[in-house]
């Protein structure tokens, strides 16, 4: 896998060299963008919004209710965050998001998609085998617990808000959202307070 990704940055290194030398490119540009989705938009923006639902009943009553306003109150949107909604894992019920037509996603929130999302094996998996996928990544639940499976598409992008996990009363936003990862907010894991 190591070899396969540094295959892939040497390929977009060249290609972006190209793109630079040929001036269909600013390099000043993909800086920015790259800043962006780096510290603009991603993940940190979601877990703020998790972390938020957990300590504040009412935000979370309003991010179920209308997850699009919800995230705007704290200053996320824009492209891939015009519709979203928040689906809370609980003890009885888990969540797992997945695209089955390409790779929508909700950016404004989690930022760039990982790799393994956009892949068809995780487009049909998650849909027919989504314990085996769980279970793939760490994520084991009793059979008492529901999965439920979610389709993001363009009209519709999710954000799965995890269990606040035990031992955590009393933690800021800020303890709380560093806890909180990427994988968590698509469902593949559960939230875990480090040792």
């Amino acid at each position: 896998m190591g070899e396969g990704l540094r295959a892939v940055d040497a390929r977009v290194r060249a290609l972006e060299s190209i793109l630079v030398e040929k001036g269909y490119v600013d390099p000043a540009a993909l800086d920015e963008i790259i800043e962006t989705y780096q510290h603009r938009v991603g993940p940190r923006n979601g877990a703020h919004v998790v972390a938020r639902a957990w300590t504040d009943p009412a935000y979370a009553e309003r991010l179920a209710s209308d997850a699009t306003s919800a995230v705007a109150e704290l200053g996320y949107g824009g492209r891939g965050g015009e519709h979203l909604a928040a689906v809370f894992n609980s003890g009885r019920e888990h969540h797992l998001v997945v695209c089955t037509l390409c790779s929508c996603y909700p950016w404004p929130v989690l930022g760039l998609p990982p790799v393994w999302y956009k892949s068809p094996a995780y487009r049909s998996r998650a849909v027919l085998e989504p314990r085996a996928v769980l279970a793939d990544f760490g994520t084991v639940l009793g059979e008492d617990v529901a999965v439920r499976v979610h389709d993001s598409t363009s009209e519709l992008r999710y954000l799965v808000v995890p269990q606040r996990p035990p031992g955590t009363d009393g933690w800021s936003t800020d303890r709380l959202a560093a806890i909180v990862s990427r994988d968590s907010m698509i469902g593949t894991r559960q939230v875990e307070v480090p040792a």
